[in-house]
């Protein structure tokens, strides 16, 4: 029997806020059961470095991650595609499965206003997780 490994990518406009946040989250969580990708369709030249200060405080370190750019493999080779934002500049693939999270920007905005949105992050990470993988003893 081969163990199919669901894949997940994260898309937002600079690929340093959200959804380097929740790639994080969604990696630290499921250990490897999930394959990971974040992309954005401007990357911006770092990750912003309040959301990798927020991160820091739940024990997750992406201060190594770098935003990388929104390519067409990207989203053919993911099951779920998770926009944060980045409107008209996703393309769509049938056959995929689409959710658009509505999330405020980290963007210019200190770590008081990062937090909630991290956390907000989080939640949402831990409903997905439930829902693209298979309780245990379940497959």
């Amino acid at each position: 029997m081969s163990i199919t490994v669901p894949s997940v990518l994260f898309v937002c406009v600079h690929n340093a806020g959200r959804s380097q946040m929740a790639a994080a989250f969604l990696t630290h969580l499921t250990q490897g059961r999930v394959q990971v990708r974040s992309a954005g369709s401007t990357p911006a030249d770092a990750v912003n470095p309040v959301v990798v200060e927020a991160m820091k405080e739940v024990g997750i370190d992406i201060s190594a991650e770098i935003p990388k750019v929104l390519t067409t493999e990207a989203v053919q080779a993911s099951d779920v595609v998770i926009t944060m934002g980045c409107g008209d500049a996703c393309p769509i693939f049938p056959g995929k499965r689409y959710l658009d999270w509505q999330l405020d920007d980290p963007a210019g905005h200190g770590i008081d206003a990062v937090r909630p949105i991290r956390d907000d992050i989080e939640a949402r990470v831990r409903a997905l997780i439930a829902e693209v993988l298979p309780a245990p003893g379940q497959s």
